[in-house]
């Protein structure tokens, strides 16, 4: 006698088909409950709103009165696109064609000081003025310590340098010594490379050379004159025919900051430093040409402070004094920062994190509690399928959801926080791709663990406090400076709060010294590997899920 199927099961054959049938069977249960998608509307409008309201916060003061958009703090673009500090004084000549610069470097001395500011009191602390942020202040008759190696900045610079052009932003590459540092050439901004290690002196001078030929320039350092090693070659697109070759001097700004349990300081106040050179040389065709002094500095008085300490140059024959401040670099983010990153307007990525939280939790627990579970189970036998169909029916939903509310958010708040008087790093369109689909991935993955752990748990109050207080608690500590900096760093490595990783648009750089830290908005893991400590957290709980799910009655 031939056995009869029951009716309420789905026939095994064409298992694929059916599993897609089962998808949208899940499908339909989310969109069928109202409520559910109401809320997934409203987490769309508030991450949105949330955005615009900080934005409209977000405003730059100067002398009590909000800057606008004209007089913005002003930070130069180079040549990838990237917002650079371009603030140095230099000794230049004009090069046309091929041609090699060659100088010794016997002393590089400095001094870091507030500024002086008459609207400050000696020994107080002056929040926010622009564009240092938080600096003691010391009154503008009060005389500023002389320079000395001890107080000069460990990334101060002083050396040779071949440039398209003195307007800030232009396409260079230099080499120079720096105290803390040794010998390095920098090119384009973010290129670096190292040469001799140690700082200079009277006893241990330095030879720097830079040799031109087309487009492609090659840097030289020796300790004698005599035997010279190449630190490295750089094609340098954007030089022209006729370039500026000469010394430079430039130190940045000095940061110092302090933790402690329930917050932090931080001081930053420019640098000035004082290089002497001699021996130098410039190789070329024709006659030499004759020697231009002059400060490459901002357009825009608000970011001028270094006025207060203005370079300068002196020379007799081949030997030059040059004294300047600021920094040729990449421009980034901490204490000092002139400027906001874009993803300043995500900031309502966790209010969209927790409305996919809650609904991912529902999502199960409601069937639990309704008993619906059974019936769903009757239909579908397999247990791992069903598991799987709701996992890639909450995360589609929530990653949808993410770019309907973060591609938004970054164009209407970007207008917003410029009319405010902010500068906003430039960043690429893949940067921007990035953010957008990076953190609408942090919602999907989000909404696999909370599904997880709701089918682990069966009860959707603990789960949902558990995972925000997984996701939201690490940022809060870390970012707030309530834990110090090392406990933060690791609350952003082992939590899922990692995840957020991918919504930091302004990296690191090894030749720029700045607090890059938690508090300053900097992860300590890179964007994808931040993600990928989600991943694992979602990948582990839904195997448990799994596992659990098929051993459990329903």
């Amino acid at each position: 006698m031939t056995g009869v199927r029951p009716a309420y099961q789905f026939r095994l054959e064409g298992g694929r088909e059916n599993f897609w049938q089962l998808v949208r069977a899940e499908w339909t249960k989310l969109r069928s409950v109202r409520g559910w998608m109401i809320s997934l509307v409203l987490g769309v409008g508030l991450t949105i709103g949330f955005g615009v309201l900080s934005a409209s916060g977000t405003r730059v003061m100067n002398s009590g009165k909000t800057v606008g958009p004209n007089d913005a703090p002003y930070l130069a673009t180079g040549p990838g696109g990237e917002a650079v500090a371009d603030t140095y004084y230099l000794v230049h000549q004009s090069l046309a064609g091929d041609g090699t610069i060659t100088a010794r470097v016997t002393s590089l001395v400095g001094a870091s000081f507030p500024v002086g500011d008459p609207d400050c009191r000696p020994g107080t602390l002056r929040a926010n003025p622009p564009p240092f942020g938080a600096q003691h202040c010391i009154k503008a008759s009060e005389k500023a310590p002389g320079p000395s190696p001890a107080t000069i900045q460990p990334w101060a610079k002083a050396g040779l340098i071949i440039t398209a052009s003195t307007t800030q932003g232009s396409p260079y590459a230099a080499v120079m010594v720096t105290p803390g540092h040794g010998v390095r050439m920098q090119w384009s901004y973010v290129n670096d490379r190292a040469g001799l290690p140690g700082a200079v002196s009277a006893t241990s001078p330095r030879w720097l050379r830079l040799k031109r030929s087309a487009d492609t320039v090659t840097a030289f350092d020796s300790t004698d004159g005599k035997h010279w090693s190449a630190i490295g070659s750089a094609a340098v697109v954007g030089l022209p025919s006729t370039v500026q070759v000469g010394l430079f001097v430039t130190a940045p700004q000095m940061t110092v900051t302090r933790s402690s349990i329930g917050g932090g300081t931080a001081v930053t106040y420019p640098s000035l430093a004082t290089a002497t050179f001699d021996d130098v040389t410039i190789s070329r065709r024709g006659t030499s040409g004759t020697w231009r002094p002059g400060q490459v500095a901002p357009r825009n008085p608000i970011t001028a402070a270094y006025a207060a300490l203005a370079g300068g140059a002196t020379h007799s024959g081949d030997a030059f004094r040059v004294s300047g401040s600021g920094d040729i670099a990449p421009a980034v983010g901490g204490p000092a920062a002139a400027g906001v990153p874009i993803e300043t307007a995500l900031v309502g990525s966790f209010l969209a994190l927790l409305v996919i939280v809650v609904l991912a939790t529902l999502f199960v627990t409601g069937e639990y509690r309704r008993g619906l579970i059974r019936t769903t189970l009757a239909a579908r036998p397999r247990r791992g399928q069903v598991l799987a169909a709701k996992a890639i029916v909450i995360s589609v939903v929530s990653f949808v959801v993410g770019l309907a509310a973060f591609a938004p958010v970054i164009a209407i708040v970007r207008p917003i926080l410029r009319s405010n008087g902010n500068l906003v790093y430039p960043v690429s369109v893949l940067t921007e791709i990035r953010l957008v689909v990076g953190l609408s991935l942090v919602l999907a993955v989000g909404a696999v663990l909370a599904l997880s752990i709701a089918t682990i748990a069966r009860r959707g109050a603990g789960v949902i406090a558990g995972l925000i207080m997984a996701f939201v608690l690490p940022q809060f500590l870390a970012g707030s400076g309530i834990v110090q900096d090392g406990p933060a760093e690791w609350l952003l490595r082992i939590t899922p709060a990692a995840g957020f990783a991918i919504s930091q648009s302004l990296p690191r750089y090894f030749q720029v010294s700045s607090d890059y830290t938690p508090t300053y908005g900097y992860y300590p893991l890179s964007a994808w590997v931040g993600f990928l400590v989600l991943c694992v957290y979602a990948a582990a709980a839904l195997a448990l899920a799994a596992y659990l799910f098929r051993r459990r009655d329903a």
